[in-house]
């Protein structure tokens, strides 16, 4: 059911990518965590995103990477070939959206917290 690549995620309690995680967990939805940052949230082991990790049968990525450090994992983003992609506040950037979108992918400029909080993830 949906399950959910967080990129960008951290184990720093205070950022919204680690509520996003936990509260994905809270709402049984298995989440994959990607970021640079080591450690672990929600339970999970944070996969290093320097790696670019192939991760089979991502439905969504929700995307917690600003902008201006996108460029470097477009191509990452494109081959996880995904449903959707979720960008946050603060993450939306045209180029990156419209090269999802011509690949076929939905392109949600919403906040996961508020989709999971009024239950339309």
């Amino acid at each position: 059911m949906k399950k959910t690549m967080v990129l960008g995620a951290t184990p720093n309690p205070a950022r919204y990518a680690y509520l996003a995680a936990q509260m994905l967990v809270e709402n049984k939805i298995e989440i994959v965590p990607v970021g640079i940052k080591s450690g672990t949230v929600a339970g999970e082991k944070i996969l290093d995103l320097k790696t670019q990790p192939l991760i089979a049968d991502i439905h969504t990525i929700t995307l917690y990477i600003g902008p201006g450090n996108q460029p470097q994992w477009y191509d990452y983003i494109l081959t996880i070939n995904p449903q959707r992609v979720i960008f946050n506040p603060g993450t939306e950037n045209p180029v990156l959206e419209s090269m999802v979108s011509d690949q076929g992918v939905e392109v949600l400029k919403a906040c996961t917290l508020v989709m999971l909080s009024v239950g339309n993830y």
